[in-house]
């Protein structure tokens, strides 16, 4: 047996659950045996993104002791586009150069 973390987190609160599972359990597996899906109704069961210690994982990753084991959620915008979005601000409040995006030079 070994010893694993299932969480899963919003902005205002996170859960955190800790189990012990055979070896050889996968992250899906480990998320399902958490019992979190049903805690939690904001999670998507059918179309979940998993990850351990911060790397995305397949579902059928097997764990190993002491592997945290997170849920991540959808995003709800592109990070390119809310980038652009950004930069695009900057310079039109004069934050940013307007030619190369990068910071205005000091004179």
């Amino acid at each position: 047996m070994i010893n694993v973390e299932v969480v899963f987190a919003l902005p205002t609160i996170a859960t955190c659950l800790s189990l012990e599972v055979p070896e050889g359990t996968t992250a899906e597996q480990a998320v399902i045996q958490s019992g979190i899906i049903e805690k939690c109704p904001e999670i998507e069961a059918t179309s979940l993104t998993l990850g351990v210690w911060n790397r995305t994982v397949k579902l059928n990753q097997e764990l190993k002791n002491g592997d945290r084991v997170e849920i991540y959620r959808p995003l709800i915008a592109d990070p390119k586009d809310a980038r652009r979005k950004r930069a695009e601000k900057a310079k039109e409040e004069g934050r940013a150069n307007k030619v190369t995006g990068g910071r205005p030079l000091e004179r």
